[in-house]
């Protein structure tokens, strides 16, 4: 059956070979056994149940909490000419009926459901005449208490599986889960630990930057200008925030959608269908903005505050650049974000356990703003995913400004922390180096020790992001909880006896994007028509990577078409006649 997966993977979806991991695990899922995938999110985990999907006698059952986004991946999978059908809570009961009783005819290969829908008894009692293959789970950190985005509803999939018979194979997929979180949906799903393929997750197509001291509206707006005719998501912490970039960015002539769960239904599905269908170019959002967005062309993600956690910053990041042609991935560094974070940490309602694991997981994310290593590894490592070799991509593996020697300075840092023996966090540390008058400083007689005062021509927030930045070197280390205190390191003990340097850089701008290929506007324009013609996304016509390739390649007939990345005999039988006659005009002069 491998030899035919094969064959279908260049027919509906113009793939030669497969990706790491997409073999294996459909390998598995066709021996109908328990799999988990950890790959990283532009991998390819969808075409691991959508080939079985045609390859199995019975249903296969796709569980994804993305109830907006279930149309576009329906129409999607229908584009490449998989039949496949949605129910969720958008349907009315006379549409789940008549979609239901469509299953039960045997029409469909592909169903997506929310896992809400597994509480419906009627439901399930309808589902009984239905022979179901395969159950894939989407999205499948949600299992993990421990993760970022645990979903009570999840706990509902086990019962299920148990429903769905024991024939039928389960895949697990996520592209974020740290060890742990790994540990949780295999333990939730009885999975071996040799059904278990992780890919790494490492994306190679995308650039990540820290930008840091610059005024994030003028830096957002210079990049989306520098940019215009990309599509790209800009991220905000809170509601309001997003109200008031939105409306920035339509005052600058930028045309932005806006995004956030106090938006009404209808209002926030018009804005991204309008952002999807490439109708607007920028989308401003919180996190509100669904797991997966399932556009492939977003060029790139720019962070407007820091997200409170690596696995929710990589998620949101990663939705840059799914079609595999370079993309970036920027956040913009305040200080203040971390005391927004604290505050909402503090006030949530969670028991000490989780708030203390919360606070770790924010000082890990503050740290990969303050690092000057390879930011990708730093991402990677974090996962559990050690790399020896830095990525070339990020900001810090390309940067070109000189390194300055900040040694002395780091020394009266941890001069001062060693004085005051350990037991202040690091607002008081900078209070105390900045020779502040503040009362509580003279309360603690702190304003006598001899480090009072060394660096009074700096101001408290720029020793605070020094400090952050011996932080995340390694340094110093914060102590767990809600008010951490500073303690030396191993290193701080070597930059003391002056056997260890320590150097830093400076802060830079945004780069204006390179000019596309002359072929690349006239092929997307093309695009545009057709999917408008065909009520469908641009992405589902051909991904950018596609309309890339045919740039490079420039094929002239059906033959050469197939040969270019992403075109099967799907759409080229449907789009590849007009995509040819453009090429060759072009190539006509």
């Amino acid at each position: 059956m491998l030899e035919k997966a094969r064959g279908y993977l260049h027919e509906y979806f113009g793939y030669d070979h497969f990706r790491p991991g997409q073999e294996q695990i459909i390998e598995k899922v066709l021996h109908g056994e328990r799999v988990l995938g950890v790959m990283p999110t532009g991998g390819g985990k969808s075409l691991c149940y959508q080939i079985p999907s045609l390859l199995l006698e019975g249903l296969t059952v796709v569980i994804s909490p993305l109830i907006s986004l279930m149309k576009d991946q329906v129409d999607e999978v229908r584009a490449a000419g998989i039949s496949a059908t949605y129910i969720n809570s958008s349907l009315s009961n006379e549409e789940v009926k008549e979609r239901i009783y469509t299953l039960q005819r045997g029409e469909y290969r592909l169903l997506y459901l929310a896992p809400e829908r597994l509480e419906n008894q009627q439901f399930l009692y309808e589902m009984k005449q239905i022979s179901i293959s395969l159950v894939a789970i989407d999205e499948a950190h949600c299992f993990s208490q421990w993760g970022h985005d645990f979903r009570p509803s999840y706990r509902n999939i086990p019962r299920f599986l148990d429903f769905a018979g024991r024939d039928a194979s389960v895949l697990a997929l996520t592209a974020t889960a740290t060890p742990q979180v790994a540990m949780d949906i295999c333990n939730a799903l009885s999975v071996s630990n040799n059904n278990r393929v992780h890919t790494g997750f490492k994306r190679d197509n995308l650039t990540f930057s820290v930008i840091k001291g610059q005024e994030r509206d003028a830096y957002i707006i210079d990049y989306i200008k520098k940019h215009s005719g990309h599509s790209g998501i800009v991220y905000a912490t809170t509601r309001k925030e997003v109200e008031r970039l939105q409306l920035k960015l339509e005052k600058e002539g930028i045309q932005a959608e806006k995004y956030h769960g106090g938006m009404g239904a209808e209002e926030r599905a018009a804005g991204q269908e309008r952002f999807v269908y490439d109708e607007v170019p920028v989308m401003v959002a919180t996190t509100a903005f669904g797991m997966g967005i399932n556009k492939s062309n977003v060029r790139y993600v720019l962070h407007a505050q820091m997200p409170r956690n690596i696995e929710s910053y990589y998620q949101e990041a990663g939705r840059a650049g799914r079609d595999g042609a370079e993309s970036d991935c920027t956040l913009l560094f305040s200080p203040r974000d971390i005391h927004t974070h604290q505050f909402l940490i503090e006030q949530s309602h969670l028991d000490e356990q989780r708030k203390d694991m919360e606070y770790q997981k924010l000082r890990q994310m503050v740290n990969y703003c303050h690092t000057e290593d390879c930011l990708q590894n730093y991402i990677l490592e974090y996962f559990g995913d050690e790399q020896k070799t830095p990525c070339g991509m990020c900001l810090h593996c390309t940067d070109k400004r000189a390194l300055t020697d900040v040694t002395t300075e780091a020394q009266m840092v941890l001069s001062c922390v060693k004085r005051m023996r350990e037991r202040y966090g690091k607002t008081i540390v900078a209070q105390v180096l900045t020779g502040s008058a503040n009362q509580k400083i003279k309360q603690l007689t702190l304003h006598t020790l001899p480090t009072y005062g060394l660096m009074k021509k700096k101001s408290q927030s720029e020793v605070s992001e020094f400090i952050d930045f011996l932080i995340a070197h390694d340094y110093l280390r914060l102590s767990d909880g809600g008010y951490p205190v500073l303690h030396l390191t191993q290193r701080a003990a070597e930059v003391l006896r002056n056997e260890t340097k320590v150097h830093k850089k400076e802060t830079i701008t945004a780069k204006t994007v390179s000019k596309e290929h002359p072929l690349f506007e006239e092929l997307r324009e093309l695009r545009m028509k057709l999917a408008k013609e065909n009520g469908i996304a641009p992405y589902m016509v051909f991904s950018d990577q596609t309309l890339l390739e045919l740039c490079t390649h420039q094929p002239v007939d059906e033959r050469e078409l197939l040969q270019v990345k992403g075109i099967g005999s799907q759409k080229s039988e449907a789009y590849g006649e007009a995509f040819l006659e453009i090429i060759q005009r072009f190539k006509a002069g």
